[in-house]
Order: structure tokens, then sequence, then C-alpha cells
């Protein structure tokens, strides 16, 4: 079964995090993904630019809009996304929770912000069948 790893974060200002923290978070980031790789479990994994280079595309009253910058102004952002195969949620939970150590033991400041201002989500991936067939992503 796939499960996306949604990634959520407020995005700091510039200059807010050091250069030397970004690069320990890359090399986190970068270790997580060597991890995931070496078990067999990573489909794909992104991580996003900042908001400032959203567009939205919605469809209004039959007119089709594009907008620049998300479409809701929140605090937090989708960050990035890691799909996983794995046989439950609970293996899923799992890597979620792994995601957390390295981070947290090269930049504790850093990775502790993080969780105060978001959080992994998980969600089940389904397919288009699935959920055209049954309306539903658990018919995967």
């Amino acid at each position: 079964m796939h499960y996306a790893l949604l990634l959520t974060n407020a995005e700091p200002e510039p200059g807010q995090v050091s250069d030397e923290a970004i690069t320990q978070m890359q090399q986190a980031m970068a270790d997580y993904t060597a991890a995931l790789h070496a078990a067999g479990v990573l489909v794909g994994a992104d991580i996003l630019a900042p908001r400032s280079d959203t567009v939205t595309v919605t469809r209004r009253d039959g007119d089709l809009r594009i907008q620049d910058g998300p479409f809701a102004d929140t605090r937090e952002a989708l960050a990035g996304v890691f799909v996983l195969d794995v046989p439950d949620r609970d293996a899923a939970v799992t890597w979620a929770e792994l995601m957390d150590e390295p981070i947290a033991a090269l930049v504790p400041a850093l990775a502790e912000a993080a969780r105060t201002v978001g959080s992994p989500q998980i969600r089940h991936a389904g397919t288009l069948g699935g959920n055209v067939g049954t309306c539903s992503p658990a018919g995967d």
C-alpha cells in the first residue's frame, strides 16, 4: 500500500535560519531518504519550493482562475512529501517517527521548532481507479 507522508511547516523568513542549520537539515533529510531507499519503501519524495512560488488554479462560477500564491493564507504550508510503499499505516507511522531522530540529534532547536508549528501527516494514497470505483482510496 502506498502512504503519503506530508510534511508541513511554517516557512522561516530569509536569514531566520543559519546556513549551518540549513546544511545540517539538508544532510538529515538526505540520510532519511537514503534509509527509506535502502529499506526498499521509497516510492518518491519531493521538497517543495516556497509558498511565494505557488500558483493556485480554481474554477469558480464556470471561470478558470489562476492566482499567485497559495489558496489558503495559513501559518503552515505543505513543505514536502514522501510516498512510501509499506504494508500498513503502522509501518508508515514508524517511518514518520524515524524521520525526527536524525534531525533532533543534529539540530535540536530546529527540530523542536518544527514540531511546534507542524507535524507530518500520513495519508493512504489511493489510485484513481480505486477512488472512482469505490469513492474511497480504501478501495485500492
